[in-house]
């Protein structure tokens, strides 16, 4: 499956001005200065650096709805394609030995029947040759939705939710961190601490979309 035309012109790749942690882009910036996000300039980020594709929006909201809650399994190598570019890019001056998708909770795995986070990890794992550690990290809270939840009450929502769970695997490492969708930046930060507090050397984090 490819994206049409129609649908490649409404997407909206993620291009600077942009935060150099976080990857949030200013959509109303005047100029082109390197500057931190307010985000990132009050909160302690765990992560060394985070980029998405794109914007949440317009055909890439619509497909990643598709694909996560009608089941259309063909856009996962659109997803991965898209992702790819973004990869390389962050992973320049940022090399990675071992790709770790953020897990779902058992619950929510068993209504979905996938993890969406799990699924690109291992199309990412092919096109660049880097292991994916599917049961690296677990999510041992049932937490609620981040969506439905303020900035605020996101970071205290997901708090001690993960854990590392094989140490071995992730000792030393340098880890890229998997998921679909960033809103805050809460649940990619409590898992990139997460993995620091088990032994991770550092983790960098891509996303295949941003809320913004």
């Amino acid at each position: 499956m490819s994206i049409c035309p129609n649908c490649q012109r409404d997407l909206k790749p993620i291009t600077p001005p942009f935060c150099p942690r976080c990857g949030l882009p200013f959509l109303c910036a005047e100029d082109d200065k390197v500057h931190l996000c307010s985000h990132c300039l009050k909160e302690k980020r765990y992560f060394e650096l985070h980029r998405s594709f794109g914007l949440y929006e317009g055909a890439l909201k619509e497909a990643i709805h598709r694909f996560k809650y009608l089941g259309e399994f063909p856009l996962l190598k659109v997803f991965a394609d898209l992702m790819s570019t973004t990869f390389q890019a962050l992973c320049l001056d940022h090399p990675v030995d071992l790709i770790v998708p953020v897990p779902l909770h058992v619950r929510r795995l068993r209504q979905r029947g996938f993890n969406q986070a799990l699924l690109l990890a291992k199309e990412l794992s092919k096109r660049t040759g880097i292991r994916y550690g599917q049961r690296v990290l677990r999510k041992v809270k049932d937490t609620p939705f981040q969506s439905t939840l303020k900035g605020t009450e996101r970071r205290k929502n997901i708090k001690g939710a993960f854990h590392v769970n094989n140490t071995e695997e992730a000792r030393g490492k340098s880890i890229l961190l998997v998921d679909d969708v960033c809103t805050t930046g809460a649940t990619v930060n409590e898992c990139a601490r997460t993995l620091l507090n088990g032994g991770a050397e550092r983790v960098v984090a891509l996303t295949l979309a941003r809320v913004v």
